[in-house]
């Protein structure tokens, strides 16, 4: 399995827009795609900071989702609230109990 972490920084008082955002159309649209296997979303509401997990079958998949511009699509829905860019990092799942 394979991990897509990336990490948000939001203007506080807009933390509750862009969990509204990801809850009605970011993990909808993450389901539909080849090898999802689950979706996390973290908050900070003191900071404003967030972190989306996604899981996928492999990095593979990951990246087919990326060449298809379907994660580029998704950081648009939020992007009128970021404070500072998102940072992207994926991971290879070793270990998961």
């Amino acid at each position: 399995m394979f991990a897509r972490q990336t990490t948000f920084h939001y203007r506080v008082n807009e933390l509750d827009k862009a969990v509204e955002i990801v809850k009605e159309s970011i993990v909808p649209a993450a389901k539909s795609q080849k090898g999802y296997q689950g979706f996390y979303y973290l908050i900070d509401r003191k900071t404003g900071k967030a972190v989306a997990i996604v899981l996928w079958d492999s990095e593979e998949d990951a990246m087919a989702n990326e060449k298809s511009h379907y994660y580029q699509e998704q950081l648009v829905k939020t992007m009128h609230l970021y404070r500072e860019p998102p940072i992207r990092e994926g991971y290879e799942i070793v270990v998961k109990e």
